[in-house]
């Protein structure tokens, strides 16, 4: 898929995204059920670890998932 194009089908488009950008526990979850029947999460997981995002609940995972998907992604190709 070219570059950003995924962001044409994501399920969030059009929607406030003050809700995926949220403290709120109750609005993180709401983000994640948006992005949970969504066709282009793993591009937009994938843009998020690449562009190295911090904030925000991307391809339906938060900082803190993200940060250990990516511990776990080193830790696995350190091993290899």
């Amino acid at each position: 898929m070219a570059r950003l194009e995924w962001k044409e089908q994501a399920a969030c488009r059009g929607l406030d995204t003050n809700v995926f950008f949220s403290d709120d526990e109750a609005e993180v979850a709401q983000a994640k059920a948006v992005c949970a029947g969504c066709p282009v999460r793993e591009a937009c997981l994938q843009f998020a670890l690449d562009s190295r995002q911090h904030d925000g609940v991307w391809g339906g995972l938060d900082e803190l998932e993200r940060r250990r998907l990516r511990r776990r992604r080193q830790s696995g190709a350190e091993a290899a």
